[in-house]
Formats: C-alpha cells, sequence, structure tokens
C-alpha cells in the first residue's frame, strides 16, 4: 500500500473521504428543494433544462467512456491515472457534468432562487470531495498526478492542456449509464407530477 501523501491526510481531504462514501445521496438537497418549494414547469425552464441536461450529461458521458468503469469505484484502490479525453480539458468531467445536470432539473422546477443556493452547495461539498480525491490520487501516482495536476485545471476546461485523443469504452459507458437514465426518467416524472398536482409546493 502505497503511503499516504501529505494531501490525503490533511483535514479538508478527511472530510472529503466521508463525503466521497456518501455521494450517493449528495443530490438529494438539489431535489427536494425544487420538489417542495413554490415553482411551476414553464417554457423557458424547458427550454434551459434541455441546454443543460444535453450539455451535462454529453460531458458526463464522455467521462465515463474515457475513465472506464474500472475507475470508478467507492474505495481508493486505482489502478490507473486517466488523463486524456475530458481529462485532459479539466481534472473532474464527472463533476462538471453532475453539475450542469442538477442545475437543469432545478431550472426546470421554476424554484429558481434556488440556483445560486444550489451552486453554492455544490462547490462546497465537491471542494472537500476533490480534496480528497487529489489526496489519494497523490498518493497512488505521486509525480506522474502532480505532472498532471499542473498542466490541468481543477474544474473549468482549458483547451491544450493535454491529449485529448485515446481510448474510449463508449458501449460500457453507454450500459453503466442505464440506470442513470432510469432515474432522469424517473424524476422528470416526479418534477411533471409535482407541476400538476401541486404547483404551490409542500412549504
Amino acid at each position: 500500500m502505497a503511503e499516504l501523501s501529505a494531501s490525503e491526510t490533511s483535514r479538508p481531504a478527511r472530510i472529503g473521504a466521508v463525503l466521497f462514501r456518501n455521494r450517493g445521496w449528495l443530490p438529494v438537497p438539489f431535489l427536494l428543494v425544487p420538489l417542495l418549494a413554490p415553482g411551476g414547469i414553464t417554457r423557458f425552464g424547458i427550454v434551459v433544462f434541455v441546454l443543460l441536461f444535453v450539455l451535462g450529461e454529453g460531458w458526463r458521458l464522455w467521462g465515463v467512456a474515457t475513465a472506464g468503469t474500472v475507475t470508478r469505484r467507492r474505495s481508493r484502490n486505482v489502478q490507473k491515472l486517466v488523463t486524456h479525453g475530458p481529462f485532459a480539458l479539466s481534472r473532474n468531467p464527472l463533476y462538471n457534468g453532475n453539475y450542469f445536470l442538477w442545475m437543469g432539473f432545478v431550472a426546470l422546477s421554476g424554484v429558481w432562487w434556488f440556483l445560486p443556493v444550489a451552486t453554492l452547495l455544490f462547490a462546497v461539498e465537491y471542494f472537500f470531495i476533490v480534496r480528497y480525491e487529489e489526496g489519494v490520487l497523490e498518493s497512488i501516482f505521486g509525480e506522474e498526478y502532480l505532472a498532471f495536476k499542473r498542466r490541468t485545471p481543477r474544474w473549468i476546461p482549458t483547451a491544450g492542456s493535454g491529449q485529448v485523443g485515446g481510448e474510449f469504452f463508449w458501449a460500457e459507458a453507454w450500459r453503466s449509464e442505464m440506470s442513470t437514465f432510469l432515474q432522469y426518467i424517473a424524476l422528470l416524472a416526479v418534477f411533471v407530477g409535482k407541476d400538476r398536482y401541486f404547483p404551490g409546493g409542500l412549504f
């Protein structure tokens, strides 16, 4: 087992480790508040939702196809460092995609005041999660990861920071995302039901 890096043992990383293990629950506040607060589906909200959904899921799917399912696990047993595809443009493409997806559902709900609050929540949660993940990768890959970290931005994509081309597992990515797509369909049904029967919210 590789020696733990100072980054992985830092306080932000320790907090991030707890959030990382429970990250399946992180979308809950992003969805519960729009479901419970007053708001309704409008044509403008649908347009914004579609744009954010296509952008977010497209970015996320590209990231899954690049990384492969072997890298997507809840343990720290990472077998390879992925640096091509969207990872050459930013170090967290799946989380970038998640952000646009979650904000898309907020927009669809019509609870517009929650957008900046949701953005702040996302920033705080993933500040800690990313510190943990970066610490783990530094522990495992050492200078190889530090070099990747120096040339690739954490969040905002920058062209020319690395090699975009490489191996992609598109069939594996589609299979992996099928359960996610079913969740999207269920969420859409819930939001439409809320708009029809509880437009005034439940607060």
